[in-house]
C-alpha cells in the first residue's frame, strides 16, 4: 500500500518556520514527507533538512518523495527524543527551525496489518516503530486491572474507563485478545447503548490511550520540548501540531515555561533564581484549521498549531 499523508496545517506550519533558503531545519515526524518537501523546495543548496521518523514505511515514503531534493537532505530512522543525538552525529549545532506533526498518519491508520484502527479486523499492534517488541496485544492482556483503567482513563479520557478494563480483564481469563475486533467487542458491552450512540465509534478512546502508552507518546513528547528549543539557533522557532489535548497541554506548558522559567515569588522586586528566558511563544492562541482544510481533511478536525521562537539574549 502506497504511504499516503495529507499534511495537516500545512501552510500555516510553512508560514511560521520563516524559513531561510540557506538554513538548517528539522522535521521530527517525517511521515511521507509533506511538510519536509515544502521546507526542502524553499531551500538552496547552501540550505539542509534533516527528517527523523521511526517507522520503517515512512522513511522509505519520504526518501522517494524527496529524492529530488537529495543533496540537501538526510534522513534518519529514529525517535525524535534522540534528536540530539542524531544532531550531534552529524556535526549539526543550532538549527533554524522544527516541526512537529504528531498525529498518526493516514497510511497507519489505513494500513489494516498495522492494528492502529478500530474500524478494520487485524493483530492488535499499534507499534510506531516495528522494532518495538512490545505490542498492543501484550498491554491489552498484560496489564493489571488497575493498569488498564488507569491508561484509559487518563490517555482517552473515557468515563467509563473501569468499566471497560473489567471487560477485558475478565474476557482475557477465557482467552487471549488477539484482535482489534475482539477488543471492539469489549469496549461495546461495557459503555451502555445510550451513550455509544450519542459519542461515535465506542472504541475510538481506548484505541487512542493503548496507542499513547505504548508509543510512549507523552513521555517523549514532555521530556523532549525543552532539548529541542535548546538547539535552535537566535531567531529559529519551532512549529508543534497536536491533535488532542493531553499532548496540546504539554506543549502549551513547556512552552510557556521556556518563555518565563522565572520561579521567584510574585512579589520579589528583581529575579534571583537565575532562570532565563529562552524565547517567546509566537501563538497566543493554537492555529487551527480553516473551514476549508476541515471540508478536504477531515482528519484535520482536532488539530491545533502552536509555535515557539528562541531569543539568545
Amino acid at each position: 500500500m502506497e504511504f499516503k499523508h495529507k499534511s495537516v496545517l500545512l501552510d500555516e506550519t510553512i508560514e511560521n518556520l520563516n524559513i531561510k533558503p540557506n538554513g538548517v531545519y528539522v522535521d521530527g515526524t517525517l511521515g511521507g514527507g509533506g511538510h519536509s518537501h515544502e521546507i526542502a523546495r524553499r531551500l538552496t543548496d547552501g540550505g539542509r533538512l534533516i527528517g527523523i521518523d521511526q517507522d520503517a514505511d515512512a522513511i522509505a515514503a519520504a526518501t522517494k518523495r524527496l529524492s529530488e531534493f537529495a543533496d540537501r537532505v538526510t534522513i534518519v530512522r529514529n525517535n525524535y527524543c534522540n534528536m540530539d543525538q542524531v544532531l550531534n552525529e552529524l556535526g549539526i549545532d543550532k538549527v533554524d527551525g522544527i516541526v512537529l506533526d504528531l498525529g498518526v498518519s493516514s497510511y497507519q491508520l489505513d494500513t489494516a496489518e498495522r492494528g492502529f484502527t478500530y474500524k478494520v479486523d487485524a493483530p492488535l499492534d499499534m507499534r510506531m516503530d516495528q522494532r518495538q517488541e512490545i505490542t498492543a496485544k501484550d498491554i491489552i492482556n498484560g496489564y493489571s486491572e488497575m493498569d488498564l483503567y488507569r491508561v484509559i482513563r487518563d490517555y482517552g479520557e473515557d468515563k467509563f474507563a473501569k468499566n471497560i478494563a473489567k471487560h477485558i480483564v475478565a474476557a482475557r481469563k477465557e482467552k487471549t485478545i488477539e484482535t482489534t475486533f475482539e477488543l471492539n467487542e469489549l469496549i461495546k458491552a461495557a459503555i451502555p447503548m445510550k451513550f455509544r450512540v450519542a459519542t461515535g465509534h465506542p472504541a475510538k478512546k481506548t484505541f487512542q490511550a493503548i496507542r499513547i502508552e505504548l508509543n510512549k507518546e507523552l513521555d517523549v513528547l514532555e521530556n523532549s520540548v525543552d532539548m529541542m528549543i535548546d538547539r535552535l539557533s537566535d531567531g529559529g522557532r519551532m512549529c508543534v501540531i497536536t491533535f488532542h489535548s493531553l499532548e496540546d497541554r504539554i506543549v502549551k506548558t513547556r512552552f510557556k515555561y521556556n518563555e518565563n522559567p522565572c520561579t521567584c515569588p510574585p512579589d520579589f522586586p528583581v529575579c534571583v533564581c537565575g532562570n532565563k528566558s529562552k524565547g517567546s511563544v509566537v501563538t497566543r492562541k493554537p492555529i487551527v484549521p480553516t473551514d476549508t482544510e476541515l471540508e478536504e481533511n477531515k482528519r484535520s478536525k482536532s488539530s491545533k498549531l502552536r509555535v515557539f521562537e528562541k531569543c539568545d539574549k
